[in-house]
């Protein structure tokens, strides 16, 4: 493996790791409420009426694991990377909205797609993640500047105005039942008014591309990854048995080729 230069090539979610980025829990916070976000934090959660830091020792503990991770990858000769957190404990806006913190920048999955040669810079649907992505530039620039095949691609960024929230989706508690019938009816918080998409609801099969529309990424967010990756087929999914449907790993995730994991109560 050449440890001085990076070589951007990934088609799947199988083929033997030899380059990965590890995400940091530095400055973790409990986002402040916004639409997008209220529909996915569970009726029963603590984290309800929350925000701000993420206290120390959940920050600490969160980051023992994710350097255990980083050093039991470096133990089997894996490049590993690690972002540079910004401060997300600041309020953000744009001339559209404001929202009292950012996220953190633990989860690289969510915020950037590797497709070949190219790092894709997802939309995002929620407010508080809208600046993730400041976390992995300085990465970014770095295999830019050592890959000269290496593309950064960023998918236009959302307004993410209240026109793309359903108003008032989950304002109350209306169980895990009604939730399963959203679902299976693909009736989501997001609207069609612009693309979402996050990193984290698309799956690599070499030439295939599986995306699962639900909380954060809408059917126009797929259409715009079947326009960009034009020489991919790209398969929408919907999990009915997912009262949560966001991100794809924990429901269907490929082991080798032609074999897949599937979450037995979120079927396609």
């Amino acid at each position: 493996m050449n440890t001085s230069k990076t070589i951007v090539n990934s088609w799947n979610e199988w083929d033997p790791l030899k380059h990965v980025i590890v995400g940091k829990a530095d400055g973790c916070c409990i986002p402040a409420p916004e639409p997008a976000l209220d529909a996915k934090v569970p009726e029963d959660s603590d984290m309800k009426g929350q925000y701000g830091p993420r206290t120390k020792d959940t920050v600490d503990r969160a980051n023992e694991l994710l350097d255990n991770f980083a050093s039991l990858l470096e133990k089997k000769e894996i490049k590993v990377d690690r972002p540079t957190p910004i401060n997300h404990n600041q309020k953000i806006s744009t001339p559209d909205w404001k929202a009292e913190s950012m996220f953190g920048c633990m989860p690289a999955r969510d915020i950037i797609l590797t497709v070949g040669n190219e790092m894709l810079e997802a939309t995002m649907s929620y407010r508080c993640r809208w600046f993730e992505y400041l976390n992995y530039r300085p990465l970014l620039q770095k295999y830019f500047n050592e890959d000269p095949n290496m593309r950064h691609e960023i998918a236009p960024k959302p307004r993410l105005t209240n026109a793309d929230y359903r108003k008032d989706y989950l304002s109350d508690k209306i169980g895990i039942q009604k939730r399963l019938k959203w679902t299976e009816d693909k009736f989501f918080v997001t609207t069609e008014e612009e693309p979402l998409f996050d990193a984290a609801d698309i799956l690599r099969f070499g030439k295939d591309l599986v995306v699962q529309h639900g909380f954060t990424t809408n059917l126009k967010g797929i259409d715009w990854l079947r326009r960009h990756f034009k020489n991919h087929r790209i398969h929408a999914v919907n999990f009915p048995g997912d009262p949560y449907p966001i991100h794809i790993d924990a429901t269907f995730t490929p082991i080798r080729e032609g074999l897949i994991i599937n979450n037995p109560q979120r079927k396609i």
